[in-house]
């Protein structure tokens, strides 16, 4: 009953995007300070575990169970995964287990909440996170997850995103702003990244972990799933050398950082498109998130908001700019699935993502912050000064990452 190809490529496509959360630690750690390496990294690893079960338990039906409340959640039909034995098909393609699609989509709901944390680096206790790491996941990431890969209420109307700049990116990058903006800024902003070696290799498992991420998300084995792959690289490359120029040529000096993260901004942007849009119409979008999220970067600066490791730049301002330049560049000519855009004559659809993702960005950052507010009745949500000092690898975990005599 199940192809066996289709199968096969599904759980390599899952064990890829199981790969962009430690690959996501890796760059997080590296750019973090010597003293808080640890305390980044774990919140990327003990979302593996946190989310896992509690997606077994309701996650997965909660986003693809039914509908509740008007399409904005599903039901918990299959929660504890009751329902749904060795030989369900996955209902949007018979081909392949149903299991398969709920570890694929797990995947997806452990690394969203875990770009956040690049936002508020040795800002924030590990006991308020866990609990923000459980809210955020069933009033955020969950609703929107159904909204509009579920059959929920924004895919009745029309709205599409092929991988997660709405569900994923876009959601994380403006929580990430509202964190910020909650947490006030590190008492010490000129701490260099302790490591460009690790993020380059974070940045490497990213990359080669977003092949899964977006041509996973056909679902199949196909055209579409090609045309997603070449998208997704054509796109991070594009974004990666636009970056780079542009930084080359204000402060004189080529920056590896810089080239990594316009290659991480490039992935973010071309993410709700790669299924649905041309290789040139890739290449303008990776052009466009290289000097986009460069800007935003730098806004931010201006602006004075400590976001540490430009998440609301790169992953929030680039979930955004796919999500809309996918209403311009999509066509139907590419997958029939999809819709035309703009440039086709689509400018209703147009304005459907553009609406969509507004209201994504403004829900996520307005409930991120009202969460915040509400943790730290229960628990302190910012570390001490002196933890801050001291560095929340050693005041929280009572762990190193280096042995001292190394550095």
């Amino acid at each position: 009953m199940f192809d066996t190809g289709i199968t096969g490529f599904m759980l390599l496509a899952t064990s890829l995007v199981m790969l962009m959360t430690p690959g996501l630690a890796f760059f997080y750690g590296g750019l973090a300070g010597k003293r808080n390496i640890l305390g980044i990294m774990i919140q990327s690893f003990v979302s593996m575990g946190v989310t896992t079960i509690l997606w077994f338990i309701c996650g997965y039906s909660l986003c693809f169970s039914g509908d509740a409340l008007g399409g904005v959640i599903g039901n918990l039909d299959k929660a504890f995964m009751q329902g749904v034995d060795l030989n369900s098909p996955f209902p949007g393609n018979t081909k392949l287990p149903e299991f398969v699609f709920m570890a694929y989509q797990m995947m997806f709901a452990i690394i969203t909440p875990a770009l956040i944390t690049g936002a508020f680096v040795n800002r924030v206790t590990f006991k308020s996170y866990l609990i923000f790491l459980v809210l955020w996941q069933v009033l955020v990431y969950y609703p929107f997850a159904h909204m509009v890969w579920g059959g929920g209420l924004l895919a009745k109307w029309g709205v599409l995103d092929f991988a997660g700049g709405i569900v994923v990116h876009a959601t994380a990058g403006f929580a990430a702003l509202a964190s910020v903006i909650y947490v006030g800024k590190r008492r010490d902003k000129e701490s260099p990244a302790n490591s460009v070696p690790l993020i380059a290799i974070g940045t490497g498992l990213l990359w080669f972990g977003w092949y899964g991420f977006n041509s996973g998300s056909a679902l199949d084995v196909n055209a579409v799933t090609g045309l997603a792959f070449l998208n997704t690289d054509v796109a991070a490359s594009f974004a990666a050398i636009t970056w780079l120029v542009i930084e080359w040529s204000l402060v004189k000096k080529p920056k590896f950082v810089g080239l990594l993260t316009g290659s991480v901004a490039g992935l973010a942007t071309i993410t709700p498109a790669a299924g649905f849009v041309s290789l040139p119409s890739a290449c303008m979008i990776g052009i466009a998130a290289g000097i986009v999220c460069y800007l935003a970067v730098h806004l931010k600066n201006k602006m004075g908001w400590d976001d540490a490791l430009d998440v609301w730049g790169v992953h929030g301002i680039g979930g955004c700019l796919g999500t809309i330049l996918l209403g311009v560049f999509a066509s139907k000519a590419m997958n029939s699935a999809g819709a035309d855009g703009l440039l086709y004559g689509g400018s209703g659809f147009f304005m459907k993502q553009a609406i969509a993702v507004i209201v994504a960005c403004i829900y996520a950052f307005v409930f991120t912050y009202l969460m915040l507010m509400l943790i730290n009745k229960i628990t302190p949500v910012k570390v001490s000064q002196t933890e801050e000092d001291k560095g929340l690898d050693d005041s929280i975990h009572g762990e190193k990452a280096y042995d001292e005599g190394v550095l």
